[in-house]
This record gives C-alpha cells, sequence and structure tokens, in this order.
C-alpha cells in the first residue's frame, strides 16, 4: 500500500508539473485553464457539478421533490421501488447526469480519458459512510466484446479509486457479462430491463455467500443493469448488496 501511494504521489506531481509548464484549457467553457490533477475542466466549471442530495429514497437514493414524503414515513421509497422492489439494500449516485457530469462521463467513456476515473470516483468517496463497511467492491462487468472496443472499463476504473481509499478488496472479475448486449442508450425502461436479462454470471459462488457486497458502475438510468447484477448476486447468496454510481439520472416526475 505504501509503495502504491508513493507511486500516485510521484505520477500527481509529475502530472501537476506537466500541466503547469503546458496548460490545457477546460473543455466546457474553452476559456480557463484546466486543473493539475483533472486536465480537461477547470474548477470553476467543475463546481457546477450537479451534486445529489437529500431527501431521497432510502433504497435507491433517488432524489424526492419535497422532504413532505419522509416528514412523517422516514421510509417512504419512490414509485419505482414501490412497484419493482430492489434486490439490493441501497443504492446512491454522486450527481445528476448532466451538464459537466454527463460530458466527463462521456469523455472517460468514449474518449479514453481514463485519468478522469479519479476525479469521477472521488465523488463515489462522501457516500461511503453511509454504506458502510463492505467485504468486497465489485465493478458491473463489460463483455469482452466491448472491452476490447474500450480498451478498459470504467466501472473497473472507478473501484480501484474506492479499493485505493478504503483498503476493502476489489473483486475485479467476480461478475461476468456472458453476452454482448445492445447499449442501453435509446431503450425504454422496459426494453431495457429485457436487454440485460440474464447477461451477468457469478464466476465463483464461494466468495460470495454471506458477504457484503458494494456493485459500482458509472451511470444509474432505469437501473436496469444495477438491479440485474445485484438480483445475480444475491441469488448466489451474497449478504446485503449495495450500489454505488457517480451519475444517476433524474426524470421529472420519477418520484
Amino acid at each position: 500500500m505504501t509503495g502504491r501511494r508513493t507511486r500516485d504521489h510521484i505520477i500527481g506531481g509529475a502530472r501537476r508539473l506537466f500541466q503547469w509548464l503546458w496548460p490545457s484549457v477546460c473543455t466546457v467553457c474553452r476559456a480557463q485553464p484546466s486543473m493539475p490533477d483533472n486536465p480537461y475542466f477547470c474548477a470553476q466549471c467543475w463546481r457546477t457539478m450537479p451534486h445529489l442530495s437529500r431527501p431521497w429514497c432510502p433504497r435507491c437514493g433517488l432524489p424526492f421533490a419535497s422532504s413532505a414524503a419522509l416528514l412523517y414515513s422516514p421510509t417512504h421509497l419512490c414509485s419505482a421501488c414501490r412497484d419493482r422492489e430492489p434486490p439490493f439494500e441501497r443504492a446512491r449516485s454522486a450527481v445528476a447526469y448532466d451538464g459537466v457530469a454527463a460530458s466527463a462521463i462521456h469523455l472517460m467513456k468514449y474518449q479514453r480519458r481514463r485519468l478522469l476515473a479519479r476525479s469521477l470516483g472521488a465523488l463515489l468517496l462522501p457516500l461511503l459512510e453511509e454504506l458502510g463497511p463492505v467485504d468486497g467492491v465489485v465493478p458491473v462487468p463489460l463483455h469482452v466484446q466491448r472491452l476490447r472496443e474500450r480498451e478498459f472499463n470504467q466501472a473497473l476504473a472507478l473501484a480501484q479509486v474506492v479499493c485505493r481509499e478504503t483498503g476493502w478488496p476489489l473483486w475485479w472479475n467476480l461478475l461476468e457479462r456472458t453476452r454482448p448486449t445492445q447499449a442501453q442508450v435509446g431503450l425504454d425502461a422496459a426494453e431495457r430491463r429485457r436487454n440485460v436479462r440474464q447477461a451477468f454470471l457469478v464466476r465463483d459462488v464461494e466468495p460470495v455467500e454471506g458477504r457484503r457486497i458494494l456493485l459500482i458502475d458509472d451511470v444509474m438510468t432505469t437501473g436496469s443493469t444495477v438491479h440485474e447484477c445485484a438480483r445475480v448476486l444475491t441469488r448466489a447468496g451474497a449478504g446485503p448488496v449495495q450500489a454505488l454510481t457517480v451519475a444517476r439520472q433524474i426524470r421529472p416526475g420519477s418520484a
């Protein structure tokens, strides 16, 4: 752990020096120099990140428009969780999938800006205290075909940030995506559920039984992918499964 932190410190220092000598501009405003540790956004634009806050659904973390529902019933669930009980104990997201957050995730996933995993992964850290300790961290896997195309798994990169900070074990290959699912973009909720149904497999049941697992992904839209991953982990005997995503797509009236 000490060696890894020393290496990270050296790499970070070199990156800051490079940024100071040859500053790049912010991806959003194109006017301000970007931050030394985040060479794609300036501090001013990064602060506009749409952070999510309470009141939210105690189960899935979807923000409520009003605190009235929780005022008399602290366990009140959103309509989606009432209609379809999630297989996870809790899910939380750091920011809304909009603006700077959406731009950053798009850059990381589709333009291979891997350095953004550090900045985006750091957004998850304040949520860890609410979830409590876990036995292992599991990233949502990519199918091998998609992994070859993208060259890295963004969920794994985010999970690595969490594990470096907490010391929790990273079970990077515990889940396997068994078939190349269609991209979820453009699909409605029912189509998304069908698209990922039976698309994941627990590779080894023995280390899962009775263990508290933290599932990590980049974006939660309808929750279909997180639901399916949590479902197969629970069926394999996992203890409470909790989920963290960097961003959550918020639809009007969804709560």
